[in-house]
């Protein structure tokens, strides 16, 4: 959708994505948009524990169950 949403925008620079993304709208909502700058450590991966868990929150749609995938979000801790 975001792609369709700035076809033929000049995304120059992070700032103007932000923007972009912010202002698009998927059944009638906005996202939540944020820039991480945090540099992520290489060779980290997940247990399969935790890979279970997050796919677990995973709906796939099995005519497309690469690319359309619905994401639950994660219960918020007690």
């Amino acid at each position: 959708m975001l792609e369709q949403h700035w076809n033929g925008a000049q995304l120059l620079d992070a700032d103007t994505m932000l923007e972009w993304a912010k202002t698009m709208t998927w059944k009638g909502l906005h996202p939540v948009v944020n820039l991480s700058r945090e540099v992520y450590a290489k060779g980290v991966t997940l247990t399969n524990k935790a890979r279970r868990e997050v796919e677990a929150r995973l709906l796939r749609n099995p005519d497309l169950p690469k690319w359309d995938i619905l994401i639950r979000p994660a219960c918020a801790p007690a």
